[in-house]
């Protein structure tokens, strides 16, 4: 079987979502990313401007075993850049937004990107930063939006929220 090759037989991209990074601060967290990545066979990871550059060894060493994704990350300068060649994005966000997109939630969102995947489309998840998620802006560049239930009290779904997913 080629590298680019799941059990299934398919290449990655056609497993599922590319899973974007947007200034991603620690590498520790790109680590984790890689290993949940990895846990449910997604393998293509796309970071925006990391904060310590790349390749990282924190992300290496906290990615436990993932390293045909950690192997496997491209590096982008802009969010435009790192979706340019998708055909449908989902944003991530835990904040109401007067958004004009379209609002799914997980179960919703995942029925959506598998029917675009088996369709032959490149699909994509951006998720923001560790301290304050995705601007508006970078928001707009997305097709639609997902949503997850979090507490209203602290409300905040980055690539943080990766590790307590995992966790679970």
């Amino acid at each position: 079987m080629h590298m680019n090759e799941l059990s299934s037989g398919k290449p990655h991209h056609l497993q599922g979502p590319v899973i974007i990074l947007v200034e991603p601060q620690l590498g520790e967290n790109i680590g984790m990313v890689a290993r949940a990545m990895a846990n449910f066979g997604l393998a293509e990871l796309r970071l925006v401007s990391p904060r310590d550059g790349w390749p990282n060894e924190k992300a290496r060493a906290a990615a436990s075993r993932a390293d045909h994704v950690i192997d496997a990350v491209a590096v982008f300068e802009t969010v435009e850049h790192a979706v340019a060649d998708l055909n449908f994005v989902f944003a991530t966000t835990a904040r109401p937004r007067d958004n004009f997109k379209p609002v799914k939630g997980p179960v919703e969102a995942g029925r959506v990107l598998r029917h675009r995947v088996e369709a032959g489309q490149r699909t994509g998840i951006l998720f923001g930063r560790e301290k304050f998620g995705l601007s508006n802006e970078e928001g707009s560049l997305a097709d639609e939006i997902v949503t997850f239930p979090v507490n209203p009290a602290f409300s905040s779904l980055n690539i943080a929220s990766v590790r307590i997913f995992e966790a679970r």
